[in-house]
């Protein structure tokens, strides 16, 4: 099975359709650009569903939905986000379909049926959140605000990828309201280590968290704070973003309240989000020529066990004993899967498992059994090991524990070693060119000339790290002067 996948060193781009569409996360569909994401895939997004949705639980946020489609006038009523969406936008006009009278079995939009106000279906839900808000704040007391919704976004997108750039994705977006520009700027950099948080301890992801330049910024956003990590091609991936939108959105949709001195103001407001682009993300940073790698924290299967045998009675025997590890593993809150299926041989499930990316396999024959032993194979490292049954439940779970190390150590390890810094314009073309990765140089603060460095290598300013040290330099493109360096890269 594995021979079946392009190597990354062949094509990088290809190795990656393989392995998401052979490792059963998703599927091509009927409809352009759109994807279907398979069950294994989505029990990989509800895994990260469950995470992320605790902890901004725990962060006091709450769930609610609100509409697919946004009225056109209160769409473009933020100015800046509807110019910023404007060109990705999928907008309904017709509400009912009729028979062509000159085309047998075929349907047509009835024309006498156009929408007196066309409907745009949601790239992002700052307009019909800010407006409904509108409804729900008079004072201070009505503040704030903490409210998350799960929900699917369209943005017409001409270039897609699965996952990584979809016409329609799954996401969470936060939206909030607040009574001060503190209790906001607070709000959106608690959610901001949120997401590097859930990205690093759950996904073994390494971030670095940052601020967006103006050109990279949210559309209606005063400051953009985001997490980018580094795939294994040297590309750079933004995994969430959270956004301090001042008062922009309350002044164009006229939200204010009453503060505590009785005086009328408008809300302060931030909006944040990850997507299924995560998953895309996840696949670049751990996975190999043989397939998927995927963290137990959130793997689907964490342990599946294969039974060796034959006849009957040898799997009667198996099953005894193999039942009785899977409810000790279920109690301890693993994931695990005995697959005793027996319409393939235990080499195809072997390869099987380990294009899918489970964490752990365990082998278990009759001759195991009479040794009272089984054997382990881990993923990320491909070692195998015979371990006793004694206490396998305690072995597994520590075992899951190392590799969900191991796999953030590794690609820590190699984002570091791609973080390198550039004095130079030439030197930093060589190394975007040769080397990839975040080259950290110096840039004069001006969108003009992060345009010019954009156009001449397609790298743009990943981040201004948070933990930026102050340094006097040159910037790199006009040789004027600069306080720090920034975060360049090419990036998906």
């Amino acid at each position: 099975m594995a021979k079946e996948l392009t190597t990354r060193a062949q094509d990088y781009s290809q190795w990656y359709n393989d392995l998401v569409l052979k490792g059963e996360l998703a599927d091509y569909s009927a409809v352009r650009g759109c994807m279907v994401i398979k069950p294994y895939g989505y029990a990989l997004w509800e895994n990260m569903q469950a995470a992320l949705d605790k902890m901004f639980k725990d962060t006091g946020h709450q769930n609610a939905y609100f509409p697919l489609f946004v009225p056109k006038s209160l769409f473009e009523a933020e100015e800046k986000n509807a110019e910023g969406f404007a060109k990705e936008c999928a907008i309904v006009t017709h509400y009912r379909l009729k028979t062509d009278p000159n085309n047998k079995g075929k349907l047509m939009v009835d024309p006498e049926a156009k929408l007196e106000e066309e409907l745009i279906v949601r790239p992002t839900s700052e307009a019909i959140i800010w407006n409904t808000y509108k409804n729900w704040i008079q004072s201070y007391r009505d503040l704030p605000i903490l409210i998350n919704q799960w929900a699917n976004v369209v943005r017409w997108e001409m270039r897609t990828r699965l996952f990584l750039r979809t016409a329609e994705f799954l996401w969470q977006e936060g939206h909030t309201a607040h009574a001060t520009k503190e209790e906001a700027i607070a709000e959106t950099v608690q959610m901001l280590n949120v997401y590097a948080d859930f990205a690093e301890n759950w996904m073994a992801v390494p971030v670095i968290k940052g601020i967006k330049s103006a050109n990279e910024r949210f559309a209606g956003a005063e400051d953009t704070y985001c997490i980018e990590a580094l795939m294994q091609d040297g590309k750079a991936l933004q995994a969430g973003t959270s956004h301090f939108l001042g008062q922009n959105f309350a002044k164009a949709f006229d939200v204010k309240f009453t503060d505590k001195n009785n005086t009328l103001d408008y809300v302060w407001a931030t909006s944040w989000g990850v997507s299924t682009r995560l998953i895309g993300g996840l696949v670049m940073t751990h996975s190999d020529d043989q397939g998927l790698v995927l963290p137990p924290r959130i793997a689907p299967i964490q342990v599946v066990i294969v039974p060796i045998y034959k006849g009957d009675d040898q799997k009667a025997i198996l099953d005894e004993k193999v039942h009785a590890m899977v409810a000790s593993f279920k109690s301890a809150g693993i994931r695990v899967k005995y697959d005793d299926s027996d319409n393939q041989r235990p080499g195809w499930k072997f390869a099987e498992y380990e294009l899918k990316g489970v964490p752990v396999r365990i082998a278990v024959g009759p001759r195991d059994l009479e040794n009272n032993q089984v054997e382990i194979a881990r993923r990320d490292t491909k070692e195998k090991t015979t371990v006793s049954m004694d206490g396998l439940t305690e072995t597994v779970n520590n075992l899951l524990l190392e590799i969900q190390a191991n796999l953030f150590n590794r690609a820590k390890q190699y984002r570091d070693e791609h973080i390198t810094k550039a004095d130079a314009w030439d030197e930093f073309v060589h190394i975007l060119d040769t080397k990839t990765g975040f080259v950290s140089a110096h840039w004069d603060g001006t969108p003009e000339t992060e345009e010019k460095i954009k156009e001449m290598t397609k790298a743009t300013i990943r981040c201004i790290p948070l933990d930026n040290t102050l340094e006097a330099g040159k910037c790199i493109l006009s040789g004027n002067p600069s306080t720090q360096r920034v975060l360049f890269a090419r990036a998906y």
